[in-house]
């Protein structure tokens, strides 16, 4: 049995992020005093009364509008109304109650959940002011006073929830577990959202041809083969000197923070543009983070193609993502679902390479392979010696060499020496780390 799920909605701009932070004792989702700065549903887990659950942030609910990411948002609000155990609409004290927290509350009374009313933004300590009491006019009972922003009036909140929760069952799912993480990342409009929605069969995150929807990063979590996958969506990275300042800002920083919490990155790249300047710096990012990586060129459906198309463009790739050759390349369609279901299988195969341990007695035998096949270098007489190889981590596999002088290490035998540790294990889709000490040199 699943846990219980809350939902908060409202319109835009009454603390619907601030309350859900608080609930979940996160900065989990982007605050700022913009309307509509949360557009897709954001879910987290949090725990009251002994009791864990699901709550689900949403963007505004605008009643009436012709905008189409303000519909978007509509639609996602909906779509975690009809998932929710219990809603929370919120309301804001300091506009009082308005015509959309109306028609806001009666999409809600058709929608026939529980809901739960609070006034929120009551920072003021003291008794509520007059405008509290015409949120009864909404007719969903008690409103109940509370500030997201100091956090007074919550556990009341949390409470009256509580109330709506289906009854505990002795086998509720643990959702500790999140599996593989894969962080689905690139520049904006490369069809990210296209394939997470392709992946999940739902409308899991806004799809628009307008850069930027993504602003929060997202996770949904899916099963193949009795493996577990969590993948996340990101905002789409774009270059520092586009990026003002403020939510956009701090979704660049949400989309670093995902690969750096990720298991295996996979870079869409779309193909009608190919690879950017800014695909690149993307790639680049998700390396120094020593994650693994999959090349996935998205849009393919849309390439004029004659003999050797996918060759020739996967040789243009190799060739601008040098540095990240060990990568596999695939091309997709998130659009017509070509190849996509081929992602699980090389994203096992990829988290395997990086999480992959070799004993030291098998890593020196591949160094002394290694030393007689290319003698070490020399330097004005004298040799590099390396006396034995271990693995000191993994994501990515980390192997440290002893030797008896560092700078004689030269770059060329460093990558030399991991070229025959992929020769014998593969390692596909992971960089590989090599640290040079020297003996005598304290291990920190």
């Amino acid at each position: 049995m699943r846990k219980p799920v809350i939902a908060i909605v409202g319109r835009p701009n009454v603390g619907k992020s601030q309350l859900f932070n608080k609930i979940v004792e996160k900065r989990h989702a982007i605050v700022e005093d913009t309307p509509g700065v949360t557009r897709d549903r954001i879910y987290a887990q949090a725990e009251w009364r002994d009791r864990r659950f699901v709550v689900i942030d949403t963007g505004g609910i605008e009643p009436k509008t012709d905008d189409q990411i303000l519909r978007f948002m509509r639609e996602q609000a909906m779509i975690a109304v009809d998932h929710a155990d219990v809603v929370i609409l919120v309301t804001d004290i300091r506009t009082g109650m308005t015509a959309a927290d109306e028609d806001v509350a009666s999409i809600l009374k058709r929608a026939k959940k529980p809901v739960v009313l609070c006034v929120n933004k009551m920072d003021a300590p003291g008794p509520e002011p007059a405008e509290f009491y015409e949120f009864y006019n909404l007719g969903l009972g008690d409103p109940i006073g509370i500030s997201a922003l100091h956090g007074s009036g919550t556990g009341d909140l949390l409470d009256a929830c509580f109330e709506h929760f289906p009854p505990e069952s002795e086998d509720e799912e643990e959702d500790g577990d999140e599996g593989i993480r894969v962080a689905v990342i690139g520049k904006p409009n490369a069809g990210k959202s296209s394939l997470i929605n392709r992946i999940t069969g739902g409308e899991r995150v806004i799809v628009s041809n307008i850069p930027g929807t993504t602003r929060d990063s997202i996770d949904s979590r899916v099963e193949r083969e009795g493996q577990l996958y969590t993948f996340i969506d990101t905002a789409g990275i774009r270059k520092k000197s586009k990026v003002e300042y403020g939510v956009e800002h701090f979704s660049v920083l949400r989309a670093q923070m995902a690969v750096e919490r990720s298991d295996v990155c996979i870079l869409m790249i779309d193909a009608e543009d190919g690879v950017t300047e800014q695909d690149t710096k993307i790639a680049g990012y998700a390396h120094e983070c020593g994650r693994a990586v999959i090349i996935a060129v998205n849009k393919w459906d849309l390439i004029e193609k004659e003999t050797g198309t996918q060759s020739e463009y996967e040789k243009k790739v190799r060739a601008q993502l040098a540095y990240m050759d060990y990568a596999p390349v695939m091309f997709i369609s998130a659009k017509t679902g070509l190849r996509v279901e081929n992602i699980f299988a090389l994203v096992r195969e990829v988290y395997a390479s990086s999480t992959l341990r070799i004993t030291t007695g098998v890593l020196n035998g591949i160094l002394a392979d290694a030393t007689v096949r290319v003698q070490p270098p020399t330097d004005r007489g004298r040799r590099l010696k390396i006396y034995y190889m271990t693995q000191t981590g993994v994501q990515p596999p980390t192997f440290v060499c002893f030797c008896n002088d560092a700078k004689l290490f030269h770059f060329s035998y460093l990558r030399y020496l991991v070229n025959k540790i992929r020769e014998a294990y593969g390692l596909k889709g992971t960089p590989v780390k090599m640290i040079v000490r020297q003996r005598g040199e304290r291990e920190d």
